[in-house]
């Protein structure tokens, strides 16, 4: 998912697509573990999606503490 779609989503809908992520992840691992991932790219991939998303997460509240003070 591109940068630009995460920024238009809501704090919650960052978060329910970080724990979405986080489930895939450990699918992948479990199958990276017992040789039947194809594609071991894919878990650095999300690995940075979810730095992303934690990313917008601090700066929106961060933002929202500013306005709020």
């Amino acid at each position: 998912m591109k940068i630009k779609e995460l920024r238009e989503m809501s704090v919650d809908e960052l978060g329910a697509r970080k724990r979405e992520i986080r489930q895939e992840m450990l699918n992948f691992r479990v199958q990276q573990q017992i040789g039947q991932l194809e594609n071991p790219s894919r878990l650095r991939f999300m690995r940075r999606e979810v730095a992303r998303i934690e990313t917008l997460i601090t700066q929106r509240k961060a933002s929202a503490a500013t306005k709020a003070a």
